[in-house]
C-alpha cells in the first residue's frame, strides 16, 4: 500500500509494517489521516472527560491511546516495538512510563511545583519517551489536559491550535518549545501551552 510520505516537519514516520495496521482502506495522505485520526480522537477525547478513572497509571495512558485511535490503527493502545527517530529505545518503554508516573505522583504528593508546570513537565516526558508508533504529541497534550484537570486547573490552549499535526507557524513554536524543554528550559512550553 503506497501511503503517507509527507509527514508534517517533527512528525515520527511510520514503518511499514506499522503502516499495515491502518485500518480505512480509503486513507491515501497524511492530510486525510490527520482528517480520520481527529474524528477518533475526538470520541476519545469524550470518553476520557467522562471518565473518573485514575490518570496516572499505565493501564489509562495505554487506554486512552486506544479510544483515541481505535478506528484509525490496529495497534491503538499498545507501546511501540520499534525504534524510533525520538524516544527511548522501545524495550525501555514500559520502565520509562512507570518512572514517569511515580516521579509525577511525587511532585503531586509534595506540592514541589505549581500544578501547571507539573502537568506539562508530564507532558514533555511523555512525549519525549514517544511510548507509541504515532499520535504521541496528542496523545501527551490530551493527558495533560486530563491531569491539570484533576490538579484543579483549566485545560490548556495549547497555542490557541487545535491541529499541531498539520504544518503551520503554531507547529514550529509547539516544537521549537519541546526543544527548549529537551534542554532543560521548561519556559517556552509553559507558555506555549497557556497562549
Amino acid at each position: 500500500m503506497a501511503l503517507i510520505s509527507d509527514y508534517s516537519p517533527g512528525a515520527t514516520p511510520l514503518s511499514p509494517d506499522e503502516l499495515q495496521g491502518l485500518i480505512p482502506s480509503f486513507v491515501t495522505t497524511q492530510g486525510a489521516l490527520n482528517e480520520f485520526e481527529q474524528a477518533n480522537i475526538s470520541r476519545g477525547a469524550a470518553w476520557a472527560h467522562k471518565s473518573r478513572q485514575d490518570v496516572l497509571t499505565e493501564k489509562f495512558i495505554m487506554n486512552l491511546h486506544k479510544r483515541m485511535f481505535d478506528a484509525t490503527w490496529k495497534w491503538a493502545g499498545k507501546y511501540r516495538t520499534s525504534d524510533k527517530n525520538i524516544g527511548c529505545p522501545y524495550w525501555d518503554i514500559p520502565m520509562k512510563v512507570t518512572e514517569l508516573i511515580k516521579n509525577t505522583q511525587t511532585q503531586i504528593d509534595s506540592q514541589s511545583m505549581v500544578p501547571d508546570e507539573i502537568a506539562i513537565r508530564f507532558h514533555h516526558k511523555l512525549v519525549s519517551v514517544h511510548p507509541f508508533p504515532n499520535g504521541n504529541g496528542r496523545h501527551s497534550r490530551l493527558m495533560a489536559d486530563l491531569l491539570i484537570v484533576r490538579l484543579g486547573g483549566k485545560p490548556f490552549s495549547w497555542g490557541g491550535n487545535i491541529d499541531l499535526a498539520s504544518p503551520s507557524e503554531t507547529r514550529s513554536s509547539y516544537l521549537s518549545a519541546l526543544r527548549a524543554a529537551d534542554a532543560r528550559d521548561i519556559a517556552l512550553l509553559l507558555l506555549f501551552a497557556r497562549s
